[in-house]
């Protein structure tokens, strides 16, 4: 099974650096990385940094960007061009995200199993504390395993069937090409940070692709900042907001929403909508 990763990226050259480092390991062998450069240009650089790796393996897709980052077009753009490469599967994985030794061999053994080839296939992930000086240790990862609680994480050698499409986050799953065109890939009305991953799963669902919980396919989310709730994406968490109320009927991201609320940056209406109080730049 021909199999390509995708990531997509703007900044994040260290992070990047790692997750290089952890397609070379263990049986992490994809036969094609594309990394989709964000109006980056220095992207490229990162990859031949890592020229044990990149030499036929690593292809950059220059997507322009503005202020708001596309996405969802971005991972649309990816996968096309994986597609067009010949894959067969295609495992997504957000740039912070660095492959256990085994998550390709195992994203790619189930997809390869007539019980699952149709499924939308999810592995666990944990979140990693701050790296030394020398950055990580990949030899011993294995060994922070501890992924994220809100989230199944199935035994190394077991797949998990599950319901709950609300779980679906796109740091790391993987997908055969027919999946793919199933599902029909990310909606590029979203526009920035938010809301594009839950309307990814959202159509999977509608369309009854099934969902499986991987074990053994696991990634490691390397540690940097981030603000709780993302402050920094407020305005673009609420447009996108909109976006999926239009295009489902409800509102996304209701976690979010209320601790924008209860912080006073937006007010919400008796049936949800959600206004900002001080406009940041956006419409």
């Amino acid at each position: 099974m021909r199999t390509a990763v995708v990531t997509i990226a703007h900044g994040r050259h260290d992070h990047l650096s790692g997750q290089l480092r952890g397609l070379r390991s263990g049986t992490n062998h994809p036969d094609l990385h594309v990394v989709v450069a964000l109006d980056d240009p220095a992207i490229a650089g990162v990859i031949r940094a890592h020229p044990g790796y990149a030499t036929g393996h690593a292809t950059v897709i220059e997507c322009p960007a503005g202020a708001h980052l596309p996405l969802a077009r971005a991972r649309n753009i990816g996968a096309a061009h994986a597609l067009e490469a010949g894959a067969d599967m295609i495992v997504f994985l957000d740039v912070d995200c660095i492959p256990s030794p085994t998550l390709v061999a195992r994203y790619r053994a189930v997809a390869a199993d007539p019980r699952h080839r149709d499924a939308l296939l999810c592995g666990p992930v944990t979140y990693l504390p701050p790296a030394g000086p020398s950055g990580y240790d990949l030899g011993r990862l294995a060994e922070a395993v501890d992924p994220h609680p809100a989230r199944p994480c199935p035994p190394d050698d077991a797949v998990h069937d599950t319901g709950d499409y609300a779980l679906f986050w796109s740091l790391s799953f993987a997908l055969t090409a027919p999946t793919w065109h199933t599902v029909g890939g990310f909606c590029e009305d979203y526009e920035g940070y938010g809301g594009e991953d839950t309307d990814f799963a959202r159509c999977a669902e509608a369309r009854g692709v099934p969902m499986r919980w991987v074990g053994g396919a696991h990634a490691f989310h390397q540690h940097h900042d981030v603000q709780k709730p993302p402050v920094d994406h407020l305005d673009d968490i609420v447009r996108n907001a909109y976006v999926f109320h239009r295009r489902w009927g409800r509102w996304p991201m209701e976690g979010w929403l209320s601790a924008f609320e209860e912080r006073g940056l937006i007010t919400r209406g008796p049936d949800g909508t959600p206004r900002l109080v001080q406009l940041s730049g956006s419409n």
